[in-house]
């Protein structure tokens, strides 16, 4: 079967977004345009890591270009995006690897991420190979989105995708952990449960 490749080049819409109640979310990517939507699950590190190193390469963009790259210091106000995810939400796959890189001729930035595979070897050195092996196989590889951003749209994604995970339940004073709404057993306090 060959690879499905989902791309957006550009988006009209590309955001992370959640579905669910604090503690107990799901997060997406998704991607819109042209009356089409592509929304991809992944855990939370996965969106707050997309969303630091996005930010990291497009400094350093800035830095190497010396300021001549079309990309902005901060995401610009006229092309955030509050909004929630588009419905219905339809997952076409949980991602496993992301990639990002800079197409440095029609200055923009390349985010794709692969469906999780589940790989069977016998040992690390099987494994390594089997994973380098899949990531080349442009043709029969896993399903992938593939989305081409702008230097604003870039910033505006990372900005609303470190919001959203942000957003999530409030942290212990103690021990930082995660407060349920039900109470929370603290280690600080030797196991003894606080009010929300």
């Amino acid at each position: 079967m060959s690879r499905q490749v989902f791309l957006y080049d550009p988006p009209e819409r590309f955001v992370a977004g959640t579905v669910g109640l604090p503690g107990r979310r799901t997060f997406f990517l998704q991607a819109s345009a042209g009356g089409r939507t592509t929304s991809v699950a992944l855990e939370k590190t996965q969106v707050a890591a997309l969303a630091e190193r996005m930010d990291e390469l497009l400094d350093e963009v800035v830095r190497r270009t010396g300021g001549n790259a079309p990309v902005p210091a901060v995401a610009p106000a006229d092309v955030s995006d509050s909004a929630p995810l588009d419905t219905p939400v339809e997952e076409e796959f949980r991602v496993g690897t992301m990639a990002l890189a800079w197409d440095g001729e029609e200055q923009r930035l390349i985010v794709e991420a692969q469906a999780l595979v589940e790989l069977d070897v016998d040992s690390e050195e099987d494994l390594a190979e089997a994973e380098e092996r899949l990531l080349q196989d442009e043709e029969n590889g896993p399903p992938m989105l593939r989305v081409r951003l702008s230097g604003a749209q870039a910033r505006a994604f990372a900005k609303r995708a470190l919001d959203v995970v942000n957003a999530g339940r409030p942290p212990c004073p103690l021990c930082s952990l995660p407060l349920d709404p039900e109470g929370h057993v603290c280690p600080r306090q030797n196991g003894y449960r606080r009010g929300a």
